[in-house]
């Protein structure tokens, strides 16, 4: 999600999960001039807040300021705050369900039921994760517990990742309760454990396994769609560039390869050494190149996207999308590492451990491969490819837990993709609206493998380096907060109404 300092310019956006959950990369897709945005700099904090909007900044900071990293945290504590919000709102307890692993008893969740008026329309489902990606007080600059408003900014562990969202989630239904609202298909709200955290009790999955009457729905609303400026923010100046749709996205798995082998003394080195095996795969690894693939999402994205770049990769994307076995334009398309991993399953050595000491020949490597698995293809079939590439049967490829469900991209559904862009021209005038698919893994996989598509929101903006997130000093603008607020209020509303 990379951008310049001029508004011809439009943002190639790629997400990957790692253990401690989402991040994202960028890349510069420089396009033919955009109309300039006229979205107000700072708009939203340069007037005194609204009643309304004062109340949702409560329930944001109350949010923000409850602790929810998995080691010292609680989900469930803060999924009773908004539930307690929500109660206060007026919604019966009936339409309040809070939910709880008896072995997790610190990640739960709650779902919430706003019934809509028709008993023929299926629901839509709001999605937002509570948990938060660790944070070492003495390494900020600022208190990461505590919401900071600073230089037209919030400041925050989760400002932006993922309480932004499931702040505006549970203001919109408190609003909806207060107001009287009446909806024509019912609403459910999911507040959710786990998503920063590989291998951690996760909500969403346990929802969509065990729980599923509860978040049944038609579509569902996630993060993972973002606007980007153009380097500075609205507040100072800057320029929204893009606003982005997360549709459908690649699944996350983690392969172990291990090699053993009987060691001895360093003194009288053998062919038969743990090391050199594991070298010699992990070269194959780093040689290896899955096949290029499309589907619908990403052939719309290198059509759109670049038929608007004016140089030579964005001539490569239009071509390779009429013919996928156009090498040149291949070869040519992957010296863009995002656009590289758009196109096909990826897998990359992140660790590697072994031996026991310094003058001992090895007895057991162990390395292990990041994948990101392309739509449609499971695990398993991952591994087979990984086997026949390294083709050295000393090596052993397992699964490391837990395994992700194959993932499956939603369709390209006017009826949805359709709002999003209505109200950006209302929003967010002059800024192109862009589908694309993440290269990483949000929950909402866990949706998707249980037949609810998933779609990543647009409405909050992003500066290139992301705002922190994962990192120092997580911020989000100020005026992108009100701003989504209000957008993702009215999207809410035409789906709904």
């Amino acid at each position: 999600m990379g951008k310049s300092g001029r508004s011809s310019n439009i943002i190639g956006v790629t997400i990957r999960a790692g253990a401690t959950g989402l991040a994202l990369a960028f890349t510069l897709l420089p396009v033919a001039a955009a109309a300039t945005p006229r979205v107000p700099a700072g708009a939203a904090v340069a007037e005194p807040l609204r009643p309304d909007q004062q109340a949702f900044r409560a329930i944001y900071r109350e949010l923000v300021e409850t602790n929810t990293t998995v080691t010292t945290g609680s989900c469930t504590v803060a999924a009773m705050k908004m539930a307690n919000q929500l109660r206060r709102a007026g919604l019966p307890e009936t339409q309040i369900i809070p939910f709880a692993a008896p072995d997790h008893p610190a990640d739960g969740g709650l779902v919430v039921i706003y019934p809509g008026t028709s008993a023929v329309e299926k629901p839509i489902l709001l999605l937002a994760h509570l948990d938060v990606v660790e944070a070492k007080p003495q390494d900020w600059a600022r208190d990461p517990f505590k919401l900071i408003e600073e230089n037209g900014n919030f400041y925050a562990r989760g400002a932006l990742d993922d309480k932004a969202q499931a702040a505006i989630w549970t203001d919109m239904l408190a609003r909806f309760a207060r107001t009287h609202y009446q909806p024509r298909r019912t609403i459910k709200l999911a507040l959710t454990c786990g998503e920063e955290t590989a291998g951690a009790f996760n909500g969403a999955q346990y929802l969509a396994r065990q729980r599923r009457d509860l978040i049944d729905a038609a579509f569902a609303l996630n993060e993972g769609g973002f606007g980007h400026t153009d380097g500075k923010s609205l507040s100072s100046g800057g320029r929204l560039i893009d606003q982005t749709i997360l549709v459908g996205e690649k699944a996350y798995q983690d392969f172990a390869l291990t090699v053993t082998s009987p060691g001895g003394h360093s003194s009288q080195p053998v062919p038969d050494n743990a090391i050199y095996e594991m070298a010699d795969a992990l070269r194959k690894v780093r040689d290896l190149e899955f096949p290029i693939e499309f589907n619908a999402t990403t052939r719309s994205y290198f059509q759109q996207v670049g038929k608007y770049r004016n140089d030579a990769v964005g001539a490569a994307m239009v071509a390779l999308a009429a013919n996928s076995d156009d090498k040149a334009s291949e070869r040519l398309v992957n010296t863009d590492r995002m656009l590289h991993s758009t196109l096909r399953t990826t897998c990359v050595a992140t660790l590697v451990e072994g031996g026991h000491a310094l003058n001992a020949l090895p007895q057991r490597v162990q390395a292990n491969l990041n994948c990101r698995i392309f739509p449609g293809h499971s695990s398993e079939e991952t591994r087979k490819l990984l086997i026949a590439a390294i083709d050295n049967p000393v090596v052993s490829i397992e699964l490391r837990p837990p395994s992700r469900p194959i993932a499956k991209s939603p369709p390209l559904d006017p009826k949805i993709i359709g709002p999003m862009r209505a109200l950006a021209v209302k929003y967010f005038p002059g800024v192109p609206v862009i589908p694309y698919m993440g290269t990483g893994a949000t929950d909402g996989i866990f949706l998707a493998a249980a037949g609810i598509p998933t779609y990543g929101v647009p409405g909050l903006w992003v500066d290139p380096d992301f705002n922190g997130i994962h990192g120092l000093n997580e911020r989000l603008e100020v005026a992108s907060l009100y701003k989504a607020r209000d957008y993702l209020t009215d999207l809410v509303k035409t789906y709904t109404r």
